[in-house]
């Protein structure tokens, strides 16, 4: 869903490998590695394919081809009279992915929307310096510490984020890569083992697409998200060719 929109839109750059055997698969030349698969701290675009437009949701979504916001794992919200509270209903039945490093055992909840905002903020949380040389760039440039007074739990499916003063894109804003939603379970376990810095290189999210396996400056391999909560992937196997050479990626788009 998102992802092929983006894709599709971003470069025309693609080649769908021939032959019946391989209907079902989808390479797609990257212009470069990224720097890793967190899509909290990242502002390149290339990392942003890597990761929050494969892997991840945010609590809302563009509509495809436009700047439009539609629901995601957030199925719907409203705002206060004054605008300085926007409660957002989030989605039963949202499973995170799981991994041979990692086997969930609840479904996205509203702990994992708050986590994965404070994390960007609250100096006193382990993932704020969790990788070194770390900065939050993109929650900062779009000015998010203005506006966001706290991020307040109401139930297990019912999230306020409360505002010190409205702000007309917010949600808008919570659409953005920058505001893909991580697992606080998955984060508690890695920082409980020691080795929180396996937030960015093992990624779990809720996206349409799995990780699979990363060839540095190579290649990167995802499998379509069986228990994606919503449309499925029309494809099995997406592969990323990192393809720096930009006469190269011109011959694939005339394949």
């Amino acid at each position: 869903m998102k992802l092929m929109t983006t894709l599709l839109a971003a470069t025309a750059m693609l080649a769908l490998a021939a032959g019946a055997a391989r209907a079902k698969q989808l390479v797609f030349c990257s212009e470069a590695s990224p720097a890793h698969f967190d899509p909290g701290p990242t502002t390149g675009g290339n990392d942003f394919d890597a990761s929050a437009h494969t892997m991840y949701d945010g609590s809302a979504a563009f509509v495809p081809g436009s700047t439009d916001v539609e629901p995601g794992p957030a199925e719907s919200w409203e705002v206060s009279e004054d605008g300085l509270e926007i409660t957002f209903k989030l989605r039963a039945g949202v499973k995170f992915h799981t991994q041979p490093y990692f086997t969930p055992t609840r479904d996205f909840n509203a702990d994992d929307v708050i986590f994965s905002f404070e994390r960007q903020y609250k100096e006193d949380n382990p993932y704020f310096a969790y990788l070194a040389n770390l900065t939050w760039d993109y929650y900062r440039g779009m000015d998010m510490p203005r506006y966001v007074k706290e991020i307040v739990k109401v139930d297990d499916l019912t999230v306020k984020f409360v505002l010190s003063e409205p702000n007309a894109p917010m949600i808008a804003n919570l659409a953005m890569p920058f505001a893909s939603i991580v697992s606080k379970e998955y984060a508690d376990q890695l920082a409980a083992a020691g080795t929180p810095e396996l937030l960015s290189t093992q990624p779990i999210g809720t996206g349409p697409f799995t990780f699979v396996d990363y060839q540095l400056d190579s290649v990167i391999r995802y499998a379509a998200n069986a228990d994606y909560w919503g449309d499925k992937p029309k494809i099995d196997d997406l592969i990323f060719a990192i393809t720096p050479d930009q006469s190269v990626r011109a011959k694939a788009d005339r394949r």
